[in-house]
């Protein structure tokens, strides 16, 4: 019998063509990528298939025509009748994924390593002492040597900063950086191409204030599926996965593709261009047939999360389309107050429109795999105190008492969730315990809606369950009673809009007791 093999975890080019690997192939869009430009940067989410572009990239400018030759059973690929020279030059992959940088010399470290095993190739020159110099001399002596041009590529070039949470550390760390990529500027007539990648684009004055002739390809229409799985590319490559999928879990292929398609596709990078699927998530779903989120167990940056947290920021909008400009969604600062930017950046949300005029996008969450994994990594840093395990039992218990129509019960775990904050509640902290009721009940799942607006204003909260429809509002930090938020909902007219849908309709006026730091008082009605 023989069996499907998946590349997950695999990122090696020549692995995955030598060993009879499922390979989507995306040659066509190298061959225009390499023969249109030269210095070239690519933003793209973690697991989304930058590594595996550098390692067919560096495949190729080795010459290994065989490789994209049919080959180990699997067909020959576009680049292969496209590229008729298939010259050998010296090829420089650097790949940052390969090292600490949470302990202090880290990128030194991973910066001798990788240029010492260059210089076991092709030299060293005693006299090149700072990682710049040698970086320099190596480019050199390569093409000296070959009397070819270099191909340098360059792995998660921001790692070593994501990764840096001191400060005064980060710019040491910027400083070496700006200067070890200012060589391939200086070093421009030995090159033959180089190309960057990473999560984010750091300002220009920060890593890259010497390499402005960089083409950043990231929003670019042409390059859009360079990286990811198009819808074509799925139904042409995975069909018959999608159907054991489904047979495995007893479900039509229809229902099972549409189920595929809210999970993991849905990511755009350019305005108005076809979304494609996150490849790691895609192929793990289909191996295992199994509909899991599985993004988020690779972890999540603990910076971002951090920084959410401590920011009051507007959690429900990410939901109904946050706006950016096209400048800020390209470029990042560390001390920026605005995570948009670095939330776009590293996948958490994605172009859903775009106004030209204005030079502004639309930007939303990706799909449901992303917005329950982000929101379940956010609640666990808005409630340290209640720990993993809890969380998930919360989450379910909430529903459970909603399917028994038990609002005390629910309501008593909403207290128990509150009464662990440790500090009172004031109205400088009234945000954290908006956050954490919408982070609650929106990992409910999809019948959960924050900020449902009406015709004369917005409700805090409507849940949609088994044919009831239960509207919220809750009165915090002394600002009304639980009558008080009753009145409003008939006053506000937040049920009217499910008058005519024949359900059940529930209404929940909460208070909060100031002193306990907790939920107070409720009625239902």
């Amino acid at each position: 019998m023989q069996f499907r093999k998946y590349p997950i975890g695999i990122q090696d080019f020549v692995t995955i063509r030598s060993e009879g690997y499922l390979y989507v192939d995306k040659t066509r869009h190298i061959y225009r990528l390499v023969n249109e430009g030269k210095p070239y940067f690519l933003g793209r989410p973690r697991r989304f298939g930058k590594s595996l572009l550098l390692s067919t990239l560096k495949a190729y400018f080795e010459g290994k025509k065989e490789l994209f030759s049919a080959i180990a059973g699997q067909p020959g690929l576009a680049i292969a009748e496209l590229e008729k020279e298939w010259a050998c030059h010296p090829v420089f992959h650097i790949d940052f994924n390969v090292g600490d940088y949470h302990r202090p010399g880290g990128l030194d470290s991973s910066l001798h390593a990788s240029l010492g095993r260059l210089e076991d190739k092709w030299g060293e020159n005693p006299k090149e002492t700072s990682f710049s110099t040698r970086f320099q001399g190596l480019i050199e002596r390569a093409a000296g040597k070959t009397g070819k041009k270099v191909v340098v590529l360059i792995d998660e070039y921001d790692k070593p900063l994501l990764e840096t949470e001191d400060e005064g550390k980060r710019a040491e760390v910027r400083d070496t950086l700006r200067s070890f990529y200012g060589v391939l500027k200086s070093a421009d007539p030995w090159l033959k191409f180089y190309l960057i990648t990473g999560i984010t684009k750091f300002s220009t004055a920060s890593i890259f204030s010497g390499l402005n002739q960089l083409l950043d390809i990231s929003l670019t229409k042409k390059h859009s599926t360079l990286c990811g799985i198009t819808e074509e590319e799925l139904l042409s490559h995975f069909e018959k996965d999608i159907a054991d999928l489904a047979e495995e879990n007893e479900m039509p292929y229809e229902e099972a593709l549409s189920e595929i398609r809210a999970r993991y596709n849905g990511y755009r990078f350019a305005p108005g261009e076809e979304s494609v699927y996150n490849p790691f998530s895609l192929l793990n779903a289909l191996y295992g047939r199994a509909l899991k989120y599985y993004w988020f167990e690779t972890g999540t940056p603990t910076f971002l999360v951090k920084a959410l947290a401590k920011l009051n920021f507007d959690l429900p909008s990410l939901q109904g389309g946050v706006t950016a400009s096209a400048e800020s969604i390209s470029d990042y600062r560390f001390d920026s107050t605005n995570p948009v930017p670095i939330l776009y950046q590293s996948g958490y949300l994605t172009i859903k429109g775009y106004d030209p005029e204005l030079a502004e996008y639309t930007l939303g969450f990706p799909n449901g795999e992303v917005e329950y994994g982000f929101l379940k990594e956010l609640l666990s840093a808005y409630s340290p105190w209640m720990g993993g395990a809890r969380q998930g039992l919360y989450i379910g218990n909430f529903i459970k008492d909603l399917d028994a129509r038990d609002m005390d019960g629910l309501m008593n775990r909403l207290r128990a969730l509150f009464s662990g904050i440790p500090y009172p509640l004031t109205p400088q902290n009234e945000y954290h315990y908006q956050a954490l009721l919408y982070l609650v009940f929106t990992l409910m799942g999809e019948f959960a809606q924050a900020e449902v607006a009406s015709a004369a204003g917005r409700s805090d909260m409507v849940v949609t369950r088994k044919g009831t429809v239960y509207v919220f509002e809750f009165k915090l930090a002394g600002s009304g009673t639980a009558e008080e938020a009753l009145a409003q909902i008939d006053e506000k007219g937040y049920l009217l809009p499910y008058g005519a849908e024949g359900k059940s309709l529930v209404k929940v006026g909460v208070e909060f007791d100031r002193e306990r730091r907790t939920i107070g008082r409720w009625l239902v009605a």
